[in-house]
């Protein structure tokens, strides 16, 4: 790559102060409102049951291509892209367009008789696969996928790309929710554990969680020697000179485990995380940590990469927020009672408990970060500092009780149904294959975005490119990580990474 070029390239993402956490909030809006199409189509359509060519494009342009729209063309307009994708939602449901007999057949098999309904919870998973989360951690991914390539043509606001010091950004939240979401699914083993009456020691922990992240070790390393040998742009205040995301991910299990209660409990877990973004946030404010990691020199290893090493404790705090808030949407918490009333009343406390940590989180934002009722702390990704914990955690926990409330009012058979066989075809209904496909394999989908990213910097000028054809790229790009996750999942491929 030219020098000339290189520095332009590392300018254009250096030196930004972000954006406003409402307009945030509007465009990432965009999935919730996207799914809430998607469901009505298929709740009351049936639209996307039999999945042809139109149901996958169709699915593509909800859940893809109205992400990719929300961050570029409609980046001015979020509000105006929320009402385009709400208005035919609502229509659908205000004016149902299924026959009765289609909702029939769509309603699931429930276990009226004490024999059929007592045989048919043993079956059930005390773990089941639950659509709200599989669609929360599948947008995440397809926002993150879309907005590491978006970031650098000119069609992307500067304002959604990382800050450097001070501030939010759509990227910024976009890496918090990565880690919030890892943690979450991290707490199914734990539980599975419970479940089953072991208790593994900690050095048994301790050995399954290295050996799981040995694998991200390599990809970091292949990214620094990759990123160093094509003299790549690099963007060194965002994590350092040989520190990047995937050594973050690689490091969060190990040092998570040491943290492990006995028991899976929310509250101490949620503690936890707070008192160690409290305790770091500590160390910033009243030690000289935070001028060494925003002004220090680079002269040795520590300092080079400093970024990283120590907004790793942030990330670590955000870690333990998303495997707290799994340990009570993961379960299926069922009680001796099978009723449908039953199933029903937990559903609900689970969106109130959802609903509920919402508000508790961002409470909390807002008193480290109110001038007159608070700290007057200002949001760092930088320094992952505690705002930035909070907000995260805040973030996330809103999407997914957005996302639990249209699974919920949408697709109700699924927290209703109490068989095992019936479950599976429920849940499916409920589950976009799209979603399901970038969620299923998301590392592997990760890293091949980034290996895209890379490929298409090194070949085309994206700061020379129009805004028509910075559209078509992206389209392209999205329209083959798609492609290649659907098929993976078509051909029931999981690949471990």
């Amino acid at each position: 790559m030219a020098q000339s070029y290189k520095v332009l390239k590392e300018e254009f993402v250096s030196n930004l102060s972000g954006g406003d956490i409402l307009e945030i909030n509007y465009v990432t809006a965009v999935a919730p409102a996207a799914v809430l199409l998607w469901s009505a189509l298929q709740s009351r359509r049936e639209f996307f049951v039999h999945y042809g060519p139109a149901a996958l494009v169709t699915d593509f342009l909800l859940n893809v291509g109205a992400i990719l729209f929300a961050i570029t063309l409609y980046s001015s307009k979020p509000v105006l892209l929320n009402v385009l994708l709400l208005s035919p939602a609502v229509l659908i449901y205000v004016v149902p367009l299924a026959s009765n007999r289609q909702k029939k057949q769509s309603k699931p098999k429930q276990a009226n008789e004490t024999s059929s309904t007592s045989s048919g919870l043993q079956g059930l998973d005390p773990l089941p696969v639950r659509p709200f989360i599989t669609t929360y951690r599948g947008t995440m991914m397809v926002v993150t996928c879309l907005a590491i390539l978006a970031v650098d043509f000119r069609v992307f606001p500067r304002r959604f790309a990382k800050v450097e010091n001070w501030g939010t950004s759509l990227m910024d939240v976009g890496v918090g929710s990565f880690v919030f979401s890892a943690g979450t699914v991290s707490a199914r083993p734990i539980l599975r554990d419970q479940l089953a009456g072991n208790a593994p020691t900690l050095s048994q922990r301790l050995y399954s969680s290295i050996r799981h992240s040995l694998p991200l070790l390599v990809l970091g390393m292949v990214r620094l020697y990759s990123v160093k040998g094509l003299d790549y742009a690099e963007h060194t205040t965002e994590y350092g000179v040989h520190w990047n995301f995937f050594f973050t991910l690689a490091m969060l299990p190990p040092f998570a485990t040491v943290f492990q209660f006995s028991h899976s409990s929310v509250f101490l877990h949620s503690l936890l995380s707070s008192a160690l973004g409290g305790i770091y946030q500590s160390l910033l404010e009243f030690t000289d940590l935070k001028a060494y990691i925003l002004t220090a020199p680079r002269v040795d290893i520590l300092s080079q990469n400093r970024e990283g090493i120590f907004s790793f404790l942030g990330y670590l705090a955000i870690f333990l927020a998303g495997q707290a808030t799994g340990f009570y949407i993961l379960p299926r918490h069922p009680n001796r009672s099978s009723s449908t009333a039953n199933v029903t009343a937990q559903r609900k406390r689970l969106i109130f408990r959802l609903a509920s940590w919402s508000i508790i989180w961002g409470l909390l934002f807002y008193l480290t970060t109110s001038y007159r009722h608070g700290l007057g702390l200002r949001v760092s990704r930088r320094l992952a500092n505690l705002p930035y914990i909070f907000w995260v955690s805040t973030f996330n926990c809103t999407q997914l009780t957005l996302f639990c409330i249209i699974e919920t009012v949408s697709f109700p058979g699924v927290h209703k149904v109490l068989e095992k066989t019936s479950e599976a075809k429920v849940v499916a209904k409920a589950t976009s294959k799209v979603l399901k496909a970038f969620n299923r394999n998301g590392l592997a989908i990760f890293l091949l975005a980034n290996l895209m990213t890379g490929l298409i910097n090194l070949n085309v000028k994206t700061l020379e490119v129009s805004r028509e054809r910075a559209i078509a790229v992206l389209v392209g790009y999205a329209g083959i990580l798609t492609t290649v996750a659907i098929i993976l999942n078509a051909r029931n491929i999981s690949v471990k990474v």
